[in-house]
């Protein structure tokens, strides 16, 4: 059975973690919802950027005291303001999806999370990738803009689009793509047969 873990910080956005947690685990896949620390403290109720409060399985620290070599196999990080930029924040969740990426783990973000939180991981690099078509730069993000230019050096942005598959990278662009976005991950991790039936079973547009 394939697992994912997704992010939870105060501000996320609640569409693009619910839907994506809804059809993974229609799949069949394991999914544990994570709460990631907010200036030093985690709770395992995260309320989202529309206030909706949602209960954590775990904290960070939880899964950090699990084996480093047993990984699971997807992460998915929603956007939302301030949602993205807490999980950003976070070091160790950082440095947790590099590790996934370069153990070719299937890394997923959507809206402002592909700027703010996967622009400081360096898995853009060379990748094709779509985010919120908002003002936010990888620079504020990165450490500056020299900095920034090393970590995404390659990227290349597809507008318009609801999602980009690269790879072990999938991105969303907003929140009116969350349900996209997350039969593009089942769909990597599943098979299309699994997400021909879900889109079936579910009634999808």
């Amino acid at each position: 059975m394939a697992r994912a873990v997704v992010f939870l910080a105060d501000g996320f956005e609640e569409i693009e973690a619910i839907t994506p947690i809804d059809y993974l685990r229609r799949a069949g896949v394991q999914v544990e919802t994570v709460a990631i620390p907010v200036d030093g403290k985690a709770d395992l109720l995260v309320a989202g950027s529309h206030k909706i409060p949602v209960k954590a399985d775990l904290t960070f620290d939880e899964l950090a005291m699990r084996d480093s070599n047993d990984l699971p196999d997807a992460v998915v990080v929603p956007g939302g303001m301030p949602g993205a930029a807490n999980i950003g924040a976070c070091e160790l969740a950082v440095d947790l999806i590099k590790k996934m990426f370069e153990q070719k783990k299937l890394v997923s973000a959507i809206c402002a999370a592909p700027v703010v939180v996967l622009g400081k991981t360096g898995v853009l690099a060379g990748k094709n990738y779509t985010c919120y078509p908002g003002k936010k730069k990888f620079e504020d993000y990165c450490g500056g803009k020299e900095k920034a230019d090393q970590l995404t050096a390659g990227a290349n942005l597809v507008p318009d689009k609801p999602f980009v598959v690269d790879q072990n990278l999938i991105t969303g662009r907003g929140p009116g793509a969350a349900e996209e976005f997350a039969m593009a991950i089942v769909e990597y991790l599943c098979g299309a047969e699994t997400a021909a039936k879900i889109k079936a079973a579910s009634v999808q547009r």
